[in-house]
């Protein structure tokens, strides 16, 4: 993975959100949304993530969507 390749917001580990500085001090709560609720289906779910209001207009294209 090089810094222009999204990473997977499903798929990623905490430490790799955290890389993202939209997401940085975030990767942890992520990672633990999506794995108690089965993954992101689109990155305004990210609103519901706590302290995560009016991130996803922010990635870009930091992340994408895999199968969550």
């Amino acid at each position: 993975m090089n810094a222009t390749s999204p990473i997977d917001i499903n798929t990623a580990t905490s430490d790799a959100l955290d890389a993202i500085p939209a997401l940085k001090g975030h990767g942890f709560e992520i990672a633990r949304y999506r794995d108690d609720r089965g993954g992101f289906s689109d990155l305004r779910q990210l609103a519901e993530v706590p302290g995560m209001a009016h991130v996803a207009e922010s990635l870009g294209d930091a992340v994408t969507i895999g199968n969550g």
